[in-house]
């Protein structure tokens, strides 16, 4: 197995050497189309597969080793590369997985908008009722109905809520975008991040200075990185990177003024 594997890479690597291509993102993918067809034999986990891994990444080293010190972003390559090839059927099952919550999220996301049509009717009903009562009880049905419509708490739930799917989306585009994700699918991750981050943007807070600028940056990244979806590997991984530092360090700081808003709630 480890001279099969080893010749095999050793010689992708030579005729993209005479061709002019031997270029990190091309030993990322010798070594990952390697490792693919030869871990499909081995179960997952077991210690064939360990192996497998440190032979692809030796004969890469052996290739270049007359580069001694230099030789980093070739091994990183071939790491990134033999993880993707032996995780390949592991990263398409959570793409089958991921697409059946996408379409669970919009199932839910139909039927929660369903609930709050028929609690809108009924509220409007309730108002209707009202317009039958002395002066003094309208007012207070109306107050009633007003309150429901306006819940601070409901309103933070969701927003919330919108902060945690968004932060989850760009913590998926980048675990497919280092382990072997297409670039379409690395895409609709940050599309759907985006759906959530807008609806979890403040619509009528005072921002601290320091909170604006992060969510600029935030907006400014989340731009970024979709058109560097065609560009190199390495600059979708940094870009995305920033990213999600970018937005952990927004979410963070607007869940210390969400906390003490929540905690005015409980006072009322």
């Amino acid at each position: 197995m480890a001279n099969n594997i080893k010749e095999q890479i050793q010689a992708d690597l030579q005729q993209a050497k005479e061709t002019g291509q031997l270029r990190t993102d091309r030993i990322r993918e010798i070594v990952k189309a390697a490792v693919s067809q030869v871990a499909s034999e081995f179960k997952e986990g077991s210690t064939e597969i360990r192996t497998l891994v440190k032979d692809a990444v030796s004969a890469v080293v052996e290739n270049f080793q007359e580069k001694g010190s230099e030789l980093k972003e070739e091994v990183t390559a071939s790491i990134e590369g033999a993880l993707e090839g032996i995780n390949s059927k592991r990263h398409e099952n959570i793409v089958k997985t991921q697409s059946e919550l996408t379409r669970l999220q919009a199932q839910l996301d139909n039927e929660e908008e369903q609930l709050q049509q028929d609690v809108d009717v009924i509220l409007a009903e309730i108002e209707e009722t009202g317009k039958e009562k002395p002066a003094s009880t309208k007012t207070a049905i109306d107050s009633a109905v007003s309150g429901i419509k306006n819940s601070e708490e409901v309103s933070l739930l969701k927003k919330r809520y919108a902060q945690l799917q968004a932060q989850l989306a760009i913590v998926r585009a980048n675990l497919a975008a280092r382990y072997g994700g297409r670039s379409g699918e690395v895409k609709e991750y940050l599309d759907e991040a985006k759906k959530w981050y807008d609806q979890a943007r403040p619509q009528a807070e005072t921002l601290a200075v320091q909170v604006e600028q992060k969510r600029s940056q935030v907006e400014r990244q989340l731009g970024e990185a979709g058109t560097a979806i065609a560009r190199k590997e390495r600059q979708i991984k940094q870009t995305l990177r920033e990213l999600l530092l970018a937005t952990a360090d927004l979410f963070k700081d607007k869940e210390h003024a969400n906390k003490e808003k929540e905690q005015d709630i409980i006072r009322k």
